[in-house]
This record gives C-alpha cells, structure tokens and sequence, in this order.
C-alpha cells in the first residue's frame, strides 16, 4: 500500500504542474514550493532548536496559533517553522512574523520528507486538526522525533476507521500523543488500539477568545453602525449573497444595517453584488474619509478587517454552508455574543453542530427559512437576547485547551 501511496504521490505531483498552466490558484501552489528551501535558509541554521508547526490552511492555522504563541512565550530560544499545505492560507501568512519562517509543505513524496525534515531538524513536530501526510510522518518517526496532533476532530467516515485503512491506520504511530476536541474522537482512537490521547478541546476557543482583549474600533463602522441593528454577512458566496440581496431589498424593517464581507475579493463579483442591491450601498474602498452614516449597506472589498467588523454585529451570518466543507469561522462572530445564521450544511464542524443543538446557530435552507429567521432576530428582542447569550457562554465555557497541550509539550522539550 505504501508503494501504492507513493506512485499516487508522483502522478498527482506531474498533475498539478500541468494544471498549473490554467489554473491561478494551482500556479500558486506549485510556485509557491520552488523557494521553500531558499526561505528556510534565511531564518534556520543547524545550530537552531526548532518547533515545526504544520497547518493544512488559514482555519488550521487559527487553531494552531495559540499554540505558536505559547511556545514562542516559554521557548524564547526555539526557532518557530510553520508550514501550510493550502495557497488561501499560504499566501494570506507568508510574510507574517509570528514565526521564524513560513514556508509551503512539500508534496508528500519520501525523497521531499527527507529533505524537509532535515533541512528543518525539528526538535519538536505538532499537526493541526487532521493533517496526515503518511511520508513526512514515517521520517519523523524513524527519526525518534516528538510529533503531536493537536486540535484532533476524528470521524467515522475517514479512512483510519474502515477496513481498507490499514496504511493510514500505521501512520498514526508517528503521534506521541494525539490532543482530540472530544469524547468520540477519543473513542474512535481507542477503538482502532491507540490509547495515547487527552481531550482538551479546540485551541480555537483560546485564538477567538482573546479577540475580546484586542481593540476592535473602526471609525468607519461606528459612522456606519449609527447604533442601528447591524447585521453582519462573513465569508459570503454568491447562494448566500442572493438570500441577503432579496431580504435586503424586500424588507420593510426599519433602522437596520447590512455588511456583507464576501469570501472573495473578485473586482466584476463585487459590482454584480453592489448592483444586486437597490439600497444606498457603499464599498469600504470607495470610503475614503467619506462620511457614510447615510448608507444602508456597506460592502467590504478587502481582507483582514472581519474579525473587528463582527464586534459591531447584532446578527451575523456566516458564508459557506450550502456546499459539503465550506462553512466558514462560526465562532469568530460567536465571541461576541450574537446569534448566528448559516446555510444548511454544517456537518462535521463540531462547533457549529453544538451550537445548531443548543440554538445559538440557526440553519436556514431557503429564502423563506432565512427571511424568517432574520426577521424573528430583529422584531422578537427575547427571542434575540436567549440566542444571543447561547453563543457567549459556549465560547467562555471550551477555553483552555493551549494550557493543557502547553504542558505537555513541557515534558518534551
């Protein structure tokens, strides 16, 4: 099976180049992987104590920050290496200076992990969520090297747990521990023999929760806000965008106000959506100073600024649900204390299950279901402030994951 793994590796390695021709995202991808080692270079010398932190994407990397954090607080002499195997999370963080170097994951072949790992010669290896790249997981292991999974959300369905998983199953050999979100996952593990594992939930609980320290203003939405209702659209696409484009223009609620902050940040996407909507609507590039407190709609053509748009939610909606996967940050609007709507499909993210259970998120299918539940948020104020406090309360009571890790990871190093 291995054997097997690997030519699958080197054909879809000599696929990705070719798509690459037609395809700007896969471009990057390839691109991005031909200055890896230069990158290090400039950061990492064999002398170095290094932590090699890998993340899949922007999500994963939010998870595993609180964790870079901790251990650039307490390591001060360690050298941090973080990785991603995504272009939407490489290219968003590959200059950010919270670690020492970030670079791209090689492809998964075994001459790429061997070099890798010995270019970097972590002391320490932590993985994020459910990044299982079998080839860099046998050197590290071959090499004795502590190597953490952390944030861990197992499911049934993957590979590890049917028959026909064996060669993933032995990969997992390679954690020294595995940090799960939850009891099943635990449970999951423990079925298939492996009993090195500690629930401590989701270090995403600690990143969202320091948001409340930070400081959130921005001029521009307090002279937006007008202390209005405000509802705040993250991470839109275009299905999403159509239930908010028809509310907006039908509704006959009065003092309320629209941010829609869409996925992407498309030039021609963004003026369909401005010219979808028959209300005053301003872009946050066309602000310039301006005084926009008589906009009934403000769209936010850049990125970055979302997490201090939420702080001036009353209501939030959050993009991503109406494919298998896409659900996009729940819980950086949850922090808050504000209800959230979503599209329907939202398995497999345990917070937004939790909080679809407990009746904090609000699922809608169609225009009627989300016109309905909008308008329940904004005229109903009990009705608001029970699924507001819902939200709050779940974020405040799942903090304290990083801690726990942070002290195991003491013991190793």
């Amino acid at each position: 099976m291995h054997l097997l793994y690997n030519i699958v590796v080197h054909i879809a390695s000599f696929l990705v180049k070719v798509i690459a021709n037609f395809n700007p995202k896969i471009k990057l991808f390839v691109q991005g992987r031909k200055d890896i080692y230069k990158r290090l270079e400039k950061s990492i010398h064999k002398t170095d104590n290094v932590i090699w932190i890998h993340t899949a994407s922007l999500g994963e990397y939010e998870q595993g920050l609180p964790i870079i954090e901790k251990t650039k607080e307490e390591y001060p002499t360690y050298k941090i290496v973080v990785t991603f195997f995504s272009p939407s999370g490489y290219e968003v963080k590959k200059n950010d200076d919270i670690a020492d170097a970030i670079v791209y994951l090689p492809l998964d072949t075994l001459k790429n992990a061997k070099k890798f790992i010995a270019a970097v010669n972590p002391k320490l290896a932590i993985f994020v969520k459910y990044e299982i790249w079998p080839n860099h997981l046998k050197v590290l292991k071959e090499k004795q090297t502590p190597t953490l999974l952390v944030s861990a959300y197992f499911k049934k369905e993957q590979s590890f747990f049917k028959w026909y998983g064996g060669f993933m199953r032995k990969s997992l050999t390679a954690f020294t521990h595995f940090f799960v979100q939850d009891n099943h996952s635990k449970e999951l593990l423990k079925n298939i023999n492996y009993n090195n594992c500690t629930i401590v939930g989701d270090t995403r609980f600690d990143r969202v929760s320091k948001i409340l320290e930070q400081d959130n203003t921005l001029d521009f939405m307090s002279s937006f806000a007008q202390n209005k209702t405000c509802v705040v659209a993250g991470s839109t696409w275009p299905n999403g965008q159509l239930f908010l484009s028809t509310y907006i223009n039908n509704t006959t609620v009065e003092n309320v106000k629209f941010v829609i902050a869409p996925h992407n940040i498309i030039d021609s996407q963004i003026q369909e959506l401005k010219k979808s909507i028959q209300k005053k609507v301003v872009l946050f590039s066309e602000i310039n100073g301006r005084d926009i407190s008589s906009f009934e709609v403000l769209i936010i053509d850049t990125i970055g600024i979302l997490t201090k748009v939420y702080s001036y939610a009353n209501i939030a909606y959050v993009g991503g649900g109406f494919t298998k996967g896409g659900l996009h940050n729940t819980l950086e609007p949850a922090v808050f204390g504000v209800p959230i709507i979503i599209g329907p499909i939202y398995k497999g993210f345990k917070e937004a299950e939790d909080l679809v259970q407990l009746k904090g998120i609000l699922p809608t299918a169609n225009q009627n279901e989300f016109t309905d539940t909008l308008n329940q948020l904004i005229l109903k104020k009990e009705y608001y402030n029970t699924t507001a406090v819902i939200n709050k309360n779940y974020v405040a009571k799942n903090i304290g994951a990083t801690e726990k890790i942070a002290s195991y990871i003491a013991t190793l190093l």
